[in-house]
């Protein structure tokens, strides 16, 4: 019944590989070169004379517009290596053995399945039952095959065929074909008709952007315009009273009073599986935008053009669509996105993107809602997304999309105006403010990053070895919310960030910490400050520096005040910001940031000797070609006025 149903909505996409090279192997006399002559020819071929070295037969068309490649290879043990080489190039393998030869069978999970596996080979291995005399020895070679199959799953089928009477010899090959175009692998469990994770994932996002009342499930307008906007067109009434019939028998839950569930429309592409046509899921996955590995494409994201020192943020429009499906989710109303409930928000993604680095613990995940439990409040929910696309526009474009955002993608993000603009302007409309965080070892930029998103304070030290991130929301002087992303770099990762020329113009504002009572901290932080204005000297991406004077709760070194204020004024940026992390004293440090990147970009640039050298000079070169030009204008005047008054003594 189902093949009927079936047949209504099969439809073969175009797939993107640019061909598929087919590799054929086997014992010696099992009818290698018989298959690929008999399918070159399309007529019964006999008496073809063994292959001794690999054959490569021309490329031909798939009926899918993909060229494919047959390559036939030598059984010769002193061909191995070659054999080996083409196995390994191979984007789908053809084993042959003869039915009536039970060695060759006996081969096969003796010699050449090992041999794939020794070799790491990770591709679709067809096995194709030889020298078949008639159709009754089917059920033998599938009971045969039986336990093969099961010890080595990687064979995807097992077809009986005869060259000799063109028996299922376009099979073998469409198949294999087939095998490539519309992978399994990514899709079902091996053995089984289980849906991988991402493929159900995938699924639901298809199920649910197809469900336009939001009633869960489809009803048959519903269905049909699925079928007609994807497919090949509307189903027949009596063909989706027939899938009805199936799925009630088969799947009671796969079908309501309103139409098909989700559970049924999952069911039926796992029977997709089992009844070999694999071409409708992948067909409709295509036609969403999915790629082999069941991710959006990247085409689907329009390419962004930017300077270096040109961000991009989240618009109105994408940030009205997060702010709603926070409610959407927070099912209990308590103001606070759960775990749970923030894993079945990304149900629909291939997987939840925060879960790692440098999302994962980036923001204030443990706010505390109206009933005690903790979560991420709606400004952590969108300071987490504020921080993804700062980082990754496409990775956070791609997971609206995923998430059921069904604007334009390019009315989700847009990018800020250059900073070197903002600082002509002498100020920034940005609401992401990136800052990075420098400073030596153990002078407390780890500890401070936790107190940005509320982590109690520790005494234990971890030193950090790689970037990570902290953000949060700021209000600024005039009541406005920005998102202040920290960015803290390790010590020993400052050498190579500024190896980059570009490295800081993503940078709105950097500070430098030190540990006040701790001398050589001091030290160390100020060469840091100097590396950094020499950086944005001579890359042209200067930023406007704060230094942080941490742990004010100890007793700082002898003449702490009179050096650190020296090079402040020296070096042309405020005077250290005081802060204790242990009293909870931050002076307003974040506000100040956000203060000196958004409304005064222009000040607390710092700049070197050098750099100073270098400044005057241009004034002075530029002044000098001011007067002179200034001068030849004057003696042009003067010469003018002059031939003017003799030309009137003439008169």
């Amino acid at each position: 019944m189902l093949k009927e149903v079936v047949f209504f909505i099969i439809y073969i996409s175009p797939h993107v590989l640019t061909g598929i090279r087919i590799v054929v192997a086997g014992d010696d006399g099992t009818g290698k070169s018989s298959l690929i002559a008999t399918f070159a020819a399309g007529n019964s071929v006999k008496d073809v004379p063994p292959v001794l070295t690999p054959t490569i037969l021309p490329k031909s068309m798939s009926p899918d517009g993909v060229p494919f490649t047959i390559i036939d290879t030598s059984s010769r043990p002193e061909d191995s290596d070659k054999v080996d080489e083409e196995l390994l190039a191979a984007d789908v393998i053809i084993l042959t053995y003869a039915c009536d030869r039970q060695a060759t069978l006996e081969s096969l999970t003796a010699f050449w399945l090992p041999r794939l596996r020794d070799l790491g080979v990770k591709v679709p291995v067809i096995v194709a039952a030889c020298k078949l005399q008639h159709e009754n020895q089917k059920a033998g070679i599938e009971e045969a095959m039986q336990p093969v199959m099961q010890q080595f799953p990687e064979i995807e089928i097992s077809i009986g065929c005869s060259a000799s009477m063109n028996l299922k010899v376009l099979d073998v090959f469409s198949f294999a074909q087939k095998s490539v175009l519309y992978p399994l692998e990514p899709l079902y469990f091996r053995n089984s008709n289980t849906l991988k994770p991402r493929f159900a994932r995938a699924l639901k996002r298809i199920f649910i952007l197809s469900d336009r009342n939001r009633d869960s499930s489809l009803n048959n307008a519903e269905f049909n315009d699925f079928q007609a906007k994807y497919f090949i067109g509307p189903v027949p009434q009596s063909a989706i009273q027939l899938l009805v019939k199936y799925l009630r028998k088969k799947y009671p839950e796969g079908v309501n009073e309103h139409g098909l569930t989700l559970a049924g429309f999952q069911s039926l592409h796992a029977d997709f599986k089992k009844i070999w046509h694999r071409e409708v899921p992948w067909a409709m996955l295509r036609k969403f935008g999915y790629m082999d590995d069941i991710r959006l494409a990247d085409h689907l994201i329009p390419p962004l053009t930017r300077a270096p020192d040109q961000s991009v943020e989240l618009t109105n429009e994408a940030l009205a669509f997060l702010k709603k499906v926070f409610v959407e989710f927070d099912v209990d109303c308590n103001g606070i996105l759960q775990p749970e409930e923030l894993e079945e928000l990304f149900f629909t993604a291939p997987e939840s993107p925060w879960t790692g680095p440098p999302y994962k613990d980036a923001a204030d995940e443990n706010v505390v809602g109206e009933n005690g439990i903790t979560g991420l409040s709606l400004e952590a929910f969108l300071s987490k997304w504020a921080l993804m696309t700062l980082i990754d526009p496409t990775f956070s474009v791609k997971n609206l999309l995923y998430i059921g955002y069904t604007g334009d993608p390019s009315s989700a993000i847009r990018v800020t105006r250059r900073r070197s603009f903002d600082r002509k302007l002498q100020h920034s409309e940005r609401d992401v403010i990136q800052c990075f965080v420098f400073g030596p070892r153990s002078a407390g930029k780890s500890s401070l990053l936790k107190s940005f998103i509320r982590w109690p304070y520790s005494e234990i030290y971890n030193p950090t070895n790689e970037d990570h991130y902290a953000v949060n929301v700021v209000d600024d002087s005039m009541g406005k919310k920005k998102y202040l992303v920290l960015r803290e770099i390790p010590e020993d990762g400052v050498k190579g960030l500024l190896a980059n020329k570009e490295s800081l113009a993503s940078c709105d504002i950097a500070i430098i910490v030190h540990d006040r009572s701790d001398e050589s901290s001091w030290r160390a932080s100020s060469k840091l400050l100097v590396d950094i204005a020499a950086h944005g000297e001579d890359s042209g991406f200067e930023v406007p520096c704060l230094i942080v004077a941490a742990k004010d709760d100890q007793v700082s070194f002898t003449m702490a005040a009179q050096e650190s204020t020296r090079v402040s004024q020296d070096m042309g940026v405020e005077a250290p910001i005081p802060i204790s992390l242990l009293l909870g004293n931050l002076n307003d440090l974040f506000l100040r940031i956000v203060t000196a990147a958004t409304k005064h970009p222009h000040l607390s640039i710092p700049e070197t000797d050098v750099g100073k050298s270098r400044k005057l000079y241009t004034r002075l070169v530029n002044n000098t070609v001011l007067f002179v030009s200034v001068g030849a204008a004057v003696a042009i005047v003067g010469v003018t006025l002059f031939s003017a008054g003799k030309n009137a003594q003439v008169s």
